[in-house]
């Protein structure tokens, strides 16, 4: 094998299993900072990954389970060296979302029907991968993850009111009825599950404004946990998590019937999206912090494998932790290995502590879940939004609307759909203005007539189409152009100017050349300047630059005017009291 081609196959590995890269800068001083971070991330994920398995409706010890396999395989295999992925909230929520509406939560079909969501959805992430598709993501805009998210949190925080108040609220209701059901049996609350959760709340925020080095979730559960014992809260009906199981995660096999497939894989493609989206979000942002460059096909790949993988292992679909991540990143963590201590920690506490949530009511820890979904509301960036513009505000209303009313997966796809409808009526309808120099001394410097109020030619009409010249713009254009005709002054002669211009497909062309035909016809001339070089290529091999004239084309709007003003009427630039041109006699 020649030494070219040995070094191509090196490569190829390395992109495959980025833990060869990593993995020969592990020495012992990033062993020792590793293992601290992953300490700290073991803390943090403890209490946090029984909560989103139980936003699930699935059993506390899954979303450990789930906190041990997927960092492991996505610090193995994704591009990352900081970021956590594992059990999320906003995806938590839309698995119980898909799931339940196939199979009832808390029967036997339900864990099954859960792992087959998660196979289907790493299979997705895992193509998106292998097809090099990390582009993807950018067709979900920051609006949709906003409005979705906002939408998710407060779902999440209509499953764990119930809990809060201690009320038994029928499963499977809608948001609505849900809200309407507990009001309407408000006075039947349990005072002591809403002391228990009040307690965990206000415990979590008194110490996060007191110190970020003590875990505030773990700290706000332990205090409730506390007032929960001192108030003997088992014996006045406060219910609570009970224990782990003690095993490590199970092999299940997934419901692969074909029903169950069928009624799923929509479900799994819009959470196979949102999960990348979320992972390579938080990648990118760690990134910046640590100067890392990001892949986003090779977290793709990671994240699709540990899906996969983690299906057949008792895990949920799953996503990265910003929380997690900062966490690990602030702790000093020099490689994915401090993930994968962090994993370990978690096996010894599900062998050894299978009882430490034994004593945990659940009223602590739906306290615990609405600080969660407090979280995700990003009110910054909402008032942001309602700020910019009407169409992103629209996007974001109809997105958190839909998540309420409609099934979770059909939001996403509701916000992206009016996303995309919004961009093409925009790009549809690119900007044409009549364009003039704004002074003779500052050479040929074209702007707006209308803004700036400038004088124009009275034989020479320039304009600019500040967009591309596609099929979904032709319509627009050829009625401004028109227009433009039609409303001349003695203005025969009109001028394109193509700085604007990206790209200008079969129609625009076939656009272009029917009306310079119809502006021939009825007196005319049509030039074309400041054409970009590869635009002109794509005409010249559709064989429409002939056309079009090559003549008619101008490099620059001065050697267009250096060609075109001498065959002006000279009687109307004698008559002309302005110098519009500096190429006028």
């Amino acid at each position: 094998m020649s030494e070219q081609s040995t070094h191509h196959s090196i490569t190829i590995l390395r992109r495959w299993m980025p833990f060869l890269i990593w993995g020969r800068e592990v020495n012992r001083q990033s062993l020792l900072a590793d293992l601290l971070a992953g300490l700290s991330g073991a803390i943090v994920v403890l209490p946090q990954g029984v909560a989103y398995a139980m936003i699930a409706g699935l059993p506390p010890e899954f979303g450990l389970y789930t906190a041990i396999i997927v960092p492991i395989i996505t610090g193995l295999f994704g591009s990352s060296r900081h970021m956590v992925s594992g059990p999320a909230a906003a995806i938590s929520i839309v698995v119980l979302s898909v799931v339940s509406s196939i199979v009832p939560q808390g029967t036997d079909a339900y864990i099954p029907a859960v792992l087959t969501l998660t196979l289907l959805a790493g299979l997705f992430q895992f193509g998106f991968g292998l097809a090099r598709m990390g582009t993807l993501v950018n067709f979900i805009s920051h609006t949709v993850v906003i409005g979705f998210t906002a939408g998710a949190a407060m779902l999440i925080a209509s499953s764990q009111f119930k809990q809060m108040l201690g009320l038994s609220v029928p499963a499977g209701m809608p948001f609505y009825a849900d809200w309407s059901y507990m009001l309407t049996h408000l006075p039947f609350f349990n005072g002591y599950s809403l002391t228990i959760a009040l307690t965990t709340i206000f415990s979590t925020l008194l110490i996060k404004k007191l110190s970020r080095k003590i875990p505030a979730m773990l700290f706000g559960m332990m205090m409730g946990s506390l007032v929960c014992w001192l108030l003997q809260g088992e014996s006045h009906a406060v219910p609570m998590v009970g224990a782990l199981s003690g095993q490590l995660p199970a092999f299940i096999f997934p419901d692969l019937s074909a029903t169950t497939l069928s009624a799923i894989i929509p479900g799994a493609l819009a959470i196979a999206i949102l999960g990348l989206v979320e992972a390579v979000a938080i990648a990118r942002a760690i990134a910046i912090q640590s100067g890392q460059r990001i892949d986003g096909n090779q977290e793709f790949i990671g994240q699709g494998l540990a899906n996969v993988v983690g299906s057949f292992f008792s895990c949920f679909m799953s996503s990265g932790s910003f929380t997690r991540s900062g966490v690990n990143y602030d702790a000093g963590a020099k490689t994915p290995l401090a993930v994968m201590f962090a994993a370990l920690m978690l096996v010894l506490v599900l062998l050894f502590a299978p009882q430490i949530t034994a004593f945990l009511p659940l009223p602590a820890m739906a306290g615990a879940i609405m600080l969660i979904a407090w979280n995700l509301i990003n009110i910054p960036h909402i008032r942001a939004i309602l700020r910019s513009s009407k169409q992103e505000t629209t996007i974001l209303l109809v997105t958190f609307i839909s998540t309420l009313i409609v099934a979770l997966e059909f939001s996403i796809y509701l916000g992206v759909l009016l996303s995309l409808i919004f961009y093409l009526k925009r790009t549809s309808t690119p900007r044409i203005m009549e364009v003039a120099p704004k002074s003779i001394d500052a050479g040929t410097d074209l702007r707006s007539v209308q803004r700036f109020q400038l004088p124009e030619c009275p034989q020479h009409k320039i304009i600019r189409i500040d967009g591309s010249v596609f099929f979904g713009a032709v319509d627009h254009i050829q009625k401004n152009m028109i227009r433009f005709s039609e409303q001349n002054q003695g203005q025969n002669h009109i001028i394109i100017n193509c700085t604007g211009i990206n790209f200008i497909d079969y129609a625009g062309a076939e656009m272009l050349i029917k009306e310079a035909r119809n502006l021939q016809r009825k007196g005319f001339t049509l030039s074309f300047c400041a054409l970009k070089n590869t635009v002109k290529d794509e005409l010249e091999d559709l064989r429409l630059l002939e056309h079009l004239g090559e003549e008619n084309f101008y490099a620059t709007i001065d050697d267009a005017l250096n060609n075109l003003v001498p065959r002006l009427n000279p009687d109307i630039c004698q008559q002309c009291s302005q110098k519009v041109f500096k190429q006028c006699p």
